[in-house]
């Protein structure tokens, strides 16, 4: 066949093809290619250095987003091989495209891979697969600005900081998936492998606030020290900044917004762990959790405003929630509050899973919080979990409260007190609203 045949036979096709719908459409996609472009386009641009060329910027970042679309099109209209040979031929170019740029002794090769994950989005847009293509182009503009960050990252991660993430990560792949997935034990309630995934829950939301603080540092000001540390351990910064109170007892009320601050943070983790659990526990606790944190924030915010300028810095030893004996320790701990707060509520109801919580909160909450958000498919009600988890939230209030009343300078004694005695009252407001009226 002629390529004059050719293009006879293929133009008509365009138009007869009922899927495409209409023109409009066919535009409408077009010009979302070219927005994804120019979204990674923009970044690359803006990142240029002076003396360097890129391969692709603003201009021919759109233009590539295009050039994927009507790649596509074009397959669907002729021959899917028309697409290979349209992406193999680009992938071709990208690839002389960086030798060139390695010659020039610019060896990275981000921008290159970039655009051809660009070329590829527009393809899917064409596709309609609209949300993958926007979410890809916007994690990976995300990924591409974040260079300083990460880079600034890889000189602060210490050493052990990397074994003790690949020996757990080592630990994880090796371990769970011999081990049994059935509930054992005494009351058929330890199920081993689902402890071992709440103690990677726990670990990976942790971490996540760790690389935080190791990216934006642990001295960028108290506030924010107490802000991040607190998604890795707000008992860790209470215990830290009471004691660093004392010897800078005019920054009291300043120590006491970060405690305070630190704290509620506690509660946003909380629902992402029950979210990860139990989705229908969620729909019902999240109202109370919601007043706890806004509390908590409030009472933060007020002591902040009244208190002097931050104009010292103060960092909190934080450790890597991936450390194996930690790890090991959070399962045991997880593992026993389970079994105890199913043995209280078979053998004395309600009040002893209550008791257990309470027992739970002086020590730590994640473990209850999961424990409650497990009963709670089986034999507890999402009021009786719902009520265990905020008991636990008012005592481990309770308890750093006491850690910074015992250890703490009197300025701080003096502005903590109030900003906990408010999480409390909304606590004990909302153990009693759900005792008696069962929830909203």
């Amino acid at each position: 066949m002629n390529p004059t045949s050719f293009l006879l036979q293929a133009v008509p096709v365009v138009v007869q093809q009922p899927e495409y719908q209409d023109v409009a459409t066919l535009f409408w996609k077009a010009g979302l290619s070219l927005l994804i472009g120019a979204l990674v386009g923009l970044e690359r641009e803006r990142s240029r250095e002076n003396s360097h060329k890129l391969f692709a910027g603003i201009r021919t970042y759109p233009l590539i987003g295009l050039f994927g679309f009507l790649a596509a099109l074009l397959a669907q209209v002729v021959s899917f091989w028309i697409l290979v040979a349209i992406g193999t031929g680009f992938f071709a170019l990208v690839i002389v495209s960086y030798y060139f740029e390695a010659k020039d002794g610019f060896y990275g090769a981000t921008t290159e891979i970039s655009a051809l994950i660009i070329f590829l989005l527009g393809a899917l847009v064409f596709h309609e697969l609209y949300a993958i293509a926007i979410g890809t182009s916007v994690i990976l503009a995300l990924i591409l600005t974040i260079k300083t960050p990460l880079q600034n990252l890889i000189t602060k991660v210490q050493e052990e900081d990397v074994y003790a993430t690949l020996k757990f990560a080592i630990i994880t792949a090796i371990v769970l998936p011999i081990l049994p997935n059935r509930t054992m034990g005494p009351l058929e309630i330890l199920n081993p492998r689902q402890i071992w995934y709440m103690v990677v829950l726990i670990a990976a939301i942790s971490f996540t606030g760790y690389i935080l603080v190791k990216i934006f540092g642990s001295k960028k000001g108290i506030s924010l020290t107490g802000l991040l540390g607190g998604l890795v351990s707000s008992t860790a910064v209470t215990l830290s900044f009471s004691q660093k109170s004392k010897t800078a007892p005019d920054l009291g009320r300043t120590f006491a917004s970060a405690i305070v601050l630190a704290c509620s943070i506690m509660f946003p983790r909380i629902l992402v762990e029950i979210a990860v659990v139990n989705q229908s526990l969620l729909r019902f606790i999240w109202p109370y959790i919601l007043i706890l944190t806004l509390t908590g924030v409030a009472a933060s915010i007020v002591l902040l405003i009244g208190s002097k300028k931050q104009n010292t810095t103060e960092a909190v030893q934080l450790q890597n929630p991936f450390e194996l004996m930690s790890a090991i320790k959070f399962g045991a701990i997880f593992a026993a509050i389970l079994f105890v707060s199913k043995a209280a509520q078979m053998y004395l109801g309600n009040n002893g899973v209550y008791i257990a919580a309470a027992l739970a909160g002086t020590t730590d909450v994640d473990a209850i919080t999961l424990s409650m958000a497990s009963l709670a498919k089986t034999t507890v009600s999402e009021t009786t979990a719902s009520t265990a988890i905020v008991i636990a939230i008012t005592v481990n209030t309770i308890v750093k409260a006491s850690i910074a009343l015992s250890l703490g300078a009197a300025t701080l004694r003096r502005y903590t007190m109030p900003g906990f005695g408010a999480v409390l009252l909304a606590g004990l407001g909302i153990i009693a609203w759900l005792l008696v009226f069962g929830g909203l």
